[in-house]
């Protein structure tokens, strides 16, 4: 079951990332093509700051999901009520001041930022950018951590990615039509109220048994806190750049960020769809017994290490190419830089290459020794970019996060594999360091070959071409390294394509005999 789930997980979050992808590439450049780079930047500013509201959940989303693993396990209905009663209780709370907090960015932001966009019209796209998230987060949020816990984030993935289409097609017509930028956001308000719509009538299906008026379990989210302080410091790392570049810089600078950054985020959804997919089997197994879960740990990290090497491998490769395409026409600043996707790649290859180290610390519950460790790479990320940012500008604050990483990426697998794994941080660092070379040897005969790419048709073809080449690439140089990985995981696939087979024998013969 943990299989197929992961499976389905991952089908429908990788089918979801591709038609978002898709429709999603159009918006940004309609937007600088009929507003101009300093709407575009401007929609960036806010849609990031608002980003940070986020950290309202933060403590009681993870906290919850460390705590459903076990209950979901045993099959336990009578806790698993109990914690989402009190999870219910913290969102609603906190989606009161979610709600607050939006309204009053609405009133303020239009106060503090030069623009030549009115006050009025900043107000509206504010509002209608945020106050559907509000609702949202206030309605479903205990509801979608329960989804994640059973590993049916596809339900999840299911029910956004429709929303999104209709939501990427509504704004792409009304773009198209040179419509007030104010409409634009207001019909991704709406179809976000819809998402509720869809997200209740599930529950009212699928979850009868859940009881939200049993005593609320709030001994079993007591970590919220710790774990708090680590969403706080996640959120104020992923998202620093673009507030201190509005104030540093200028919003045609942010603009630059925005788009090479649009790319690397897509990689970062890709990659945390594969991720999201497996954790919750993860997260099962390692309540099961610790061997097994190490087996099945390393051949995670192996694989999808290959997987994140492989993806970012290609996009260094395109995406000055695509650069060039995509803002042809824009001219009140220059997009193409040759730096930019350095300082970008880095970053990545750094925040989800260790990615199943810090899923460990998350599983095993171990938010409250860890924090500090979270806050320090925050406070650098922080401090470090400020102090770039004014010698070195928009790289600037892409070095700052670097030096952050370095720190807290090495922190965070000497940590798991020391004290949870009971084993040598070398591990992991050899996996590294293995993929490293691979990506440095890719890029290098990449360099030697003259690749053409003029057109849209010709990056998606080599886009393609180079993912069959250097995906199997870097799964062969990991396998080859790690032997026992590599067995251990040509006997999970088997065993689980076996199952498959058989199970759709016997509905045959059912049907059959019906």
């Amino acid at each position: 079951m943990k299989a197929k789930r992961s499976m389905l997980n991952l089908g429908f979050g990788l089918a979801s990332q591709v038609i978002t992808i898709i429709l999603g590439f159009f918006i940004p450049r309609l937007i600088m093509v009929n507003y101009g780079s300093e709407a575009n930047g401007l929609i960036a500013s806010i849609v990031q700051i608002i980003s940070y509201f986020a950290l309202l959940e933060a403590g009681i989303g993870a906290a919850s999901l460390q705590a459903l693993y076990k209950p979901i396990a045993a099959g336990d209905r009578g806790h698993i009520n109990s914690i989402l009663a009190a999870s219910s209780s913290y969102y609603k709370k906190t989606g009161i001041y979610y709600f607050i907090s939006v309204v009053l960015l609405a009133v303020i932001y239009p106060l503090v930022i030069h623009s030549e966009i009115s006050g009025i019209a900043i107000m509206a796209i504010i509002l209608f950018s945020g106050l559907g998230g509000a609702i949202n987060y206030y309605f479903q949020g205990k509801f979608r951590i329960l989804l994640i816990a059973e590993g049916k984030s596809y339900v999840e993935t299911s029910i956004v990615t429709i929303a999104n289409i209709l939501n990427n097609v509504v704004r792409i017509i009304l773009l198209l039509q040179g419509v007030n930028i104010i409409a634009v956001q207001a019909s991704f308000f709406v179809l976000t109220l819809l998402q509720i719509v869809a997200f209740y009538y599930y529950s009212r299906k699928h979850y009868k048994w859940i009881d939200l008026n049993q005593k609320p379990d709030f001994a079993a989210i007591g970590q919220k806190n710790s774990v708090m302080v680590h969403e706080i410091s996640y959120l104020v790392f992923r998202n620093t750049d673009v507030l201190i570049l509005t104030i540093f810089t200028n919003l045609k600078i942010v603009s630059i960020y925005v788009m090479y950054n649009m790319i690397f985020t897509i990689v970062d959804n890709i990659v945390q769809t594969v991720n999201g997919s497996i954790k919750s089997a993860l997260g099962q197994s390692y309540h099961e017994g610790k061997e097994a879960f190490v087996k099945f740990y390393d051949a995670y990290e192996v694989y999808f290490m290959g997987l994140i090497f492989s993806i970012l491998t290609v996009v260094y490769i395109v995406i000055l190419p695509f650069m060039r395409l995509y803002t042809a026409g824009v001219n009140d600043v220059n997009y193409i830089n040759f730096w930019l996707p350095v300082l970008f790649v880095v970053i990545k290859l750094l925040t989800n290459a260790r990615t199943s180290s810090n899923n460990l610390i998350t599983i095993a519950g171990h938010f409250r020794n860890t924090q500090f460790r979270s806050i320090l790479e925050s406070a650098i990320n922080l401090g470090a970019s400020v102090i770039f940012v004014i010698f070195f500008g928009i790289y600037g604050v892409l070095m700052g996060t670097i030096v952050a990483l370095l720190y807290r990426s090495i922190d965070i697998i000497v940590y798991a594999s020391r004290v949870l794994l009971e084993r040598s941080p070398w591990v992991t660092f050899r996996r590294w360091l293995t993929n490293v070379a691979v990506f440095a040897a890719i890029v290098a005969a990449a360099n030697l070959i003259d690749i053409k790419m003029t057109s849209y048709t010709a990056v998606i073809l080599w886009s393609v071409l180079l993912g069959v080449i250097i995906l199997p690439l870097y799964f062969l140089v990991g396998s080859l390294m790690e032997r026992e990985v590599f067995h251990y995981a040509w006997g999970y696939a088997k065993s689980a394509f076996t199952k498959l087979r058989l199970k759709r024998k016997v509905a045959a013969g059912q049907r059959a005999e019906a």
